[in-house]
């Protein structure tokens, strides 16, 4: 990313890789879905400690800390993902098979996607990345306003893809 990206406000790779809860590396090793965290921000904020049911995420004190994740202690559960009011919180499988990675994420536009659907992912700036499909779709009331999506993109782009492309509205 370039500089132009950071005063965009989205984290360039640096500033991501500093990011306590930043687990890219460890999710590159890992069987299943594990949390990543793009949170850099020493605001007062802990939610995704408070939902995870595993203990695997730690703010602490003072609540400004940035989170932290236990690798060891995640699941995969993804009762992070909706909860985080940043939209800073992702479930990474880097291997689903066949060359195909997965990335869970919030979504709060509408339409909602189906599974099924074709999409196009994103970076963190919203630009194109590559092809994907849906694969799960939660809409809950536990998670008010936000669903949250899962697509399956080919794993080259795993450290890119954070979003798919808003889908477009009934007569745009």
């Amino acid at each position: 990313m370039g500089m132009t990206d950071h005063f965009a406000g989205v984290l360039t790779q640096e500033e991501l890789r500093r990011s306590t809860g930043y687990t890219m590396d460890a999710a590159m090793k890992h069987n299943g879905a594990l949390v990543v965290i793009e949170c850099n921000e020493d605001i007062p904020c802990n939610p995704c400690e408070t939902v995870c049911p595993f203990g695997a995420i730690t703010v602490g004190e003072p609540i400004t800390n940035t989170p932290v994740v236990a690798v060891e202690k995640c699941n995969g559960c993804g009762q992070c993902v909706a909860i985080c009011p940043g939209l800073a919180v992702f479930l990474v499988n880097h291997d689903v098979g066949g060359g195909m990675s997965e990335l869970t994420f919030p979504y709060e536009y509408l339409p909602t996607p189906v599974k099924g659907s074709k999409v196009t992912a994103t970076d963190r700036a919203g630009r194109d990345v590559c092809d994907a499909e849906v694969t799960k779709v939660i809409s809950t009331k536990q998670y008010s306003l936000t669903n949250v999506i899962t697509i399956r993109f080919p794993a080259e782009h795993i450290e890119n893809v954070r979003g798919i492309r808003r889908l477009p509205v009934c007569g745009e």
